[in-house]
């Protein structure tokens, strides 16, 4: 079974005058439809920089990124933005929310950059109702609590129905109620097929996990 998720030998390098860090450093992943794994590891480890090549929005140095069995790394930005808009969702810390539209038209953009679809409606009405945020539907970012903003983040990276979703710290700054509703809500979304990597640093979230992959130094420790 080809992995939905692959990361293969990953590189990644940053200079700053004469000082070179070490970001990633052959990282290697794979994650099946239906899983849901933890990438955990200290600050510094490389945790982000390995999320931000998985999505496409950095290039590895090295190695490559396959979504669905699509290569999106060593390939123009327009084109990862389009594997990205059909087949990604991502809830980054950085809220991934349009600060002038509602959240009912935020889904819809994610909608419309997927490709849209004939039953795009009655999807987001069914992803807010899942995301318990269809009461705030057409609020503004500005006007939502930090649950109620978590939650519409998440809505918002399962409009384009994705393969892959990619959550950075997703419970950081939450309630233990609301947390708990966002992993369940992730954990549901793997249950439909779906492959899901949370990068945290928090050991409960990683125990829910079907598998945890730590970082130390750019290099996967433990797997």
């Amino acid at each position: 079974m080809t992995p939905v998720l692959e990361a293969d030998h990953l590189f990644r390098f940053f200079h700053a005058g004469d000082d070179e860090t070490l970001a990633l450093q052959g990282v290697s992943l794979a994650l099946e439809a239906g899983e849901v794994v933890a990438v955990t590891g200290p600050s510094g480890s490389g945790k982000s920089t390995l999320l931000a090549c998985l999505a496409g929005l950095d290039e590895p140095d090295g190695g490559a990124v396959r979504v669905d069995g699509e290569r999106i790394s060593r390939r123009p930005e327009e084109e990862r933005a389009r594997v990205r808009a059909r087949r990604i969702g991502m809830l980054f810390q950085q809220a991934n929310l349009v600060g002038h539209l509602s959240v009912a038209d935020n889904i819809t953009i994610a909608q419309k950059l997927a490709g849209g679809g004939e039953n795009g409606a009655a999807w987001r009405a069914e992803v807010l109702e899942r995301c318990g945020i269809a009461g705030r539907a057409h609020a503004r970012p500005s006007q939502l609590s930090g649950g109620e903003l978590a939650r519409a983040g998440l809505a918002v990276a399962l409009g384009n129905q994705p393969k892959v979703l990619l959550a950075d710290e997703p419970t950081g700054e939450l309630d233990e109620a609301t947390a708990r509703r966002v992993l369940d809500l992730l954990h549901a979304q793997a249950a439909g097929g779906a492959a899901v990597l949370i990068v945290t640093h928090s050991p409960e979230v990683a125990a829910l996990a079907h598998r945890e992959i730590r970082l130390r130094d750019g290099k996967v420790v433990d797997a």
